[in-house]
């Protein structure tokens, strides 16, 4: 787990790097152009950095052994940092939409040039180099940080179509459409973080992760095993925990028994990559379940 997080760690720090020199880009040669959508894009990008900080802050906490007040680890911590970093996309969001009510009212035409193409097709290609680097990254590690900062950080590209979008507009005349593709991007940037919340809050409400009935048959398949209930799973990606019970022959020597569960175990973490522990309780099948296991 701490070898994980520390490859998350530094995923991270390269990520922070990328994405602050996208958004000054941006943010620079926006504020002096004028192009509201290109500014509004490149606060954006900013608070990609701020979240890719959020993120380091989350992992290292997360990356704590377990102690007497946490026994089950720190990780959700990680999970914590995936919200505030949808809390974040939303407040930039609801900025956007206010500054887009404001050109309305307040008319000009921003500047647009050959430069201001070229600066957001280079900060896009970054942007897409990012997503899938720190995507890849986030699966191969099973990091929700990482996999929540590549779905803001994909959001970028959107963004940054509608923003080639406007200029393309304001380019023809209609610079109107600037403020309008504005308010696109603020609720593109809502529905990211929504997204993000609703992801995470699956873990820290405890939501189930894998269908009981899937698991069930699985453990029928290992040899002793009667029958099976009371299955619960919990947890997220890179950390999932499963309680249940499974019915084993009365006449069952204890050791053969544990021999039996850690079976289980073992078969249910080869079979689900992110089950990081399984607590198996046993109990004494009937003899109408017995007869009934040997017949089938």
């Amino acid at each position: 787990m701490i070898h994980r997080l520390k490859k998350v760690q530094q995923v991270l720090v390269l990520v922070l790097f990328l994405n602050l020199l996208v958004a000054f880009a941006k943010i620079i040669y926006g504020t002096l152009s004028g192009a509201l959508s290109m500014t509004a894009d490149g606060y954006h990008s900013l608070f990609d950095g701020v979240s890719n900080i959020v993120g380091l802050v989350g992992s290292f906490i997360a990356a704590r052994p377990p102690d007497k007040e946490h026994p089950y680890g720190h990780q959700k911590y990680e999970t914590l940092a995936s919200i505030f970093i949808a809390l974040l996309l939303i407040y930039v969001g609801v900025e956007i939409f206010r500054n887009s009510l404001d050109r309305f009212l307040i008319r000009s035409v921003p500047e647009v040039t050959a430069v201001s193409f070229l600066v957001i097709l280079g900060t896009m290609c970054i942007n897409y180099l990012v997503t899938r680097y720190e995507h890849g990254k986030g699966v191969a590690l099973r990091s929700q940080v990482l996999i929540a900062d590549s779905l803001h950080t994909k959001s970028d590209i959107y963004v940054s179509l509608s923003v080639i979008a406007s200029l393309v507009a304001i380019k023809l005349g209609f610079p109107l459409l600037d403020p309008v593709i504005a308010l696109l991007i603020s609720f593109l940037i809502f529905r990211a973080g929504f997204r993000i919340m609703k992801e995470s809050s699956k873990v820290l409400l405890d939501m189930s992760r894998f269908e009981e009935e899937d698991i069930c048959n699985l453990v029928l398949g290992v040899e002793g095993v009667m029958g099976c209930h009371k299955i619960r799973t919990r947890g997220g990606m890179g950390g999932v925990w499963i309680d249940m019970h499974i019915l084993v022959r009365s006449d069952m020597s204890l050791e053969e028994a544990h021999i039996i569960s850690h079976r289980v175990s073992k078969m249910l973490k080869a079979e689900y990559r992110d089950v990081t522990d399984v607590v198996v309780h046993l109990e004494p099948a009937s003899p109408q379940e017995s007869n009934s296991k040997k017949t089938s």
